[in-house]
């Protein structure tokens, strides 16, 4: 097998890439702006010759056995973005058949939430467990299910959005997704300032939090006011992980994981979070799961978080067939 895959990360601001060999080192990595380009083609032409520029750097060429790529809403079955909401080009992207056509190497595409859960198993916490949840909490909520040591996608690729799980059935938030009271309007780091908003709002004791503009308190300043012994931030904090934890005691009926390992900004709030979560947590599972589900945090860098879980993936593409009416329309 060739030692290097090449793993690529396209957010809807940037698109993070590297080399990465069979330990998990990432050997060299560099990014460019995904918006840039209104064609995706010309997207596509700027990262073929930053990559290979990439790759020629450290005397990889032809030593890269395939492409991994995570992706929003990208399909692990097709290879493709199929509502790219975040992204600037008209969907379906046939992202796989691109890439493999443009490069010239196996390409395969999942999900960010499956890539970190993949990165998790091949490189970090999740090394030699078998069955767990991924969860990551940033600007959404994303979840990658490992069952067996298989990835969970579904009939159709997108099996596992545990951050679309409805938590509150009446008067819930409203989600980007269309739907009111998804698990994301609460426990990603927007939802703790949408919970601040609302705390601020409702209640009248003093806090460090009304030194600053309602609307544009972000969770980092939830983090900040709490950890200078505000009441009402740790009280976000507070209700934020309970919330989590009582979703989390659902998750662990449905598949009974080994682990829950946590990944992201909000996820690095210490016992703010994980006191709350993990209090609710075992009041609300089943008794034959008390104490079963352990919930642990990432091993993975996250500055190399994002490629390393793309790259894992990239270790298994496979060269597919072409879709190649698809392919020529985009391109």
């Amino acid at each position: 097998m060739k030692p290097y895959v090449l793993g690529i990360d396209i957010g809807g601001t940037n698109t993070v890439f590297g080399l990465v060999d069979t330990r998990g080192k990432v050997i060299a990595s560099s990014s460019i702006k995904t918006a840039k380009h209104a064609r995706f083609a010309d997207y596509l032409d700027e990262l073929h010759t930053e990559a290979t520029r990439l790759i020629e750097s450290v005397d990889a060429v032809d030593k890269v056995h395939g492409i991994g790529i995570g992706a929003p809403n990208a399909n692990y079955y097709t290879g493709t973005i199929e509502d790219g909401v975040n992204l600037p080009w008209p969907s379906p992207i046939p992202l796989a058949q691109a890439f493999a056509e443009k490069f010239g190497i196996p390409t395969a595409v999942t999900n960010d939430a499956n890539a970190a859960a993949l990165g998790e198993m091949t490189y970090g916490a999740a090394r030699g467990l078998k069955d767990f949840i991924m969860i990551t909490l940033g600007t959404g909520v994303g979840s990658g299910i490992v069952i067996n040591g298989q990835v969970v996608y579904g009939h159709d690729g997108f099996a596992g959005e545990l951050g679309h799980v409805i938590v509150k059935r009446n008067n819930g938030r409203l989600c980007g997704c269309g739907r009111t009271g998804c698990l994301e309007t609460y426990c990603s780091a927007t939802g703790v300032a949408r919970t601040a908003r609302e705390f601020l709002e409702a209640r009248t004791e003093p806090s460090l939090l009304r030194n600053l503009p309602i609307e544009s308190i972000t969770s980092k300043d939830v983090y900040d006011a709490a950890m200078n012994g505000d009441q009402l931030a740790k009280d976000i904090f507070t209700y934020t992980g309970t919330i989590l934890g009582e979703a989390m005691a659902d998750m662990v009926v449905f598949s009974s994981p080994e682990a829950f390992i946590l990944f992201g900004g909000l996820a690095k709030s210490g016992d703010l979070l994980m006191k709350p979560l993990r209090e609710a947590l075992e009041k609300n599972v089943m008794s034959i799961f008390k104490g079963k589900a352990k919930v642990i945090m990432s091993e993975l860098k996250e500055a190399d978080a994002a490629i390393l879980g793309a790259s894992a993936l990239g270790w298994e593409a496979k060269p597919m067939p072409a879709p190649a009416a698809l392919v020529a329309t985009v391109l």
